[in-house]
């Protein structure tokens, strides 16, 4: 090959490396993750309606079950709400409710963590009253429990993410040690209830059909007559007697 024709290759081959890449190569993209601070609510979320049941710093609007005062048992602590677990391991006591709102049909988000081998628990529904000693005495309660490190074995009922005592959860694959965060979502509708655990669909029901009716009377609440009677109450927290975490808390109505 002449000297020429080499030197015109050469500037070709080199043309072709710097120009334009054709749509057959791949091309690295980054995209950038939005951040939303925790106890934050963004812009959509506003406009779709959510709002903030806890601001990160304070209890305001968070009382005593039957109370009007929050209770000393419960703290904010790196943002997040801490219940001490001072009533020690009474099934009440040291409870609290958000008390400026009831809310009937809605969707609900929390993070929350347990502290080994603890029990806890949100409420919807929560009727407040002298003949009511705690919140599980009206409202249903989503299960906050350290599946893991429970000491005494758990019914499946009682299991973490389960309508307690009603329908059993489908945990497999979200469970998180004691210590560690978890998401969860508690969607009420009549239409079609659900809750979720870090992001997976625990339970789904329809309230108030026959089968819901079923279970309701099978004989774990009777003597509890008025639970899940009311369709309209408080959102409530529960000192089990373990230290419990809550934060993220928000809400919208459906």
């Amino acid at each position: 090959m002449k000297k020429s024709s080499i030197a015109l290759a050469a500037l070709l081959a080199m043309a072709w490396a710097c120009g334009p890449k054709t749509s057959e190569e791949s091309v690295e993209v980054t995209e950038e993750v939005a951040v939303v601070a925790d106890n934050t609510l963004t812009e959509e979320e506003k406009a779709a309606g959510w709002m903030l049941l806890f601001d990160g710093t304070s209890m305001d609007g968070w009382r005593a079950f039957n109370g009007d005062t929050t209770p000393a048992n419960w703290i904010i602590e790196d943002g997040a709400m801490k219940g001490l677990g001072a009533t020690g391991g009474e099934d009440f006591g040291g409870d609290v409710v958000f008390g400026p709102m009831e809310f009937e049909q809605f969707e609900m988000e929390f993070t929350w963590k347990i502290s080994p081998g603890g029990n806890s628990g949100v409420f919807y529904h929560v009727v407040e009253g002298p003949k009511y000693k705690a919140p599980y005495y009206t409202g249903p309660e989503y299960q906050v429990i350290d599946q893991l490190g429970f000491a005494q074995p758990l019914e499946d009922w009682q299991s973490i993410g389960a309508d307690y005592a009603m329908y059993v959860p489908d945990y497999e694959g979200v469970v998180k040690p004691a210590g560690e965060w978890n998401t969860s979502k508690i969607i009420f509708s009549e239409q079609g209830s659900s809750y979720w655990l870090n992001g997976k669909k625990t339970v789904e029901f329809v309230p108030y059909s026959e089968d819901w009716n079923a279970r309701r009377n099978s004989g774990k609440w009777n003597d509890f007559p008025d639970y899940k009677i009311a369709k309209k109450g408080l959102i409530a927290l529960q000192d089990h007697g373990d230290a419990v975490w809550f934060k993220n808390i928000k809400i919208r109505p459906l």
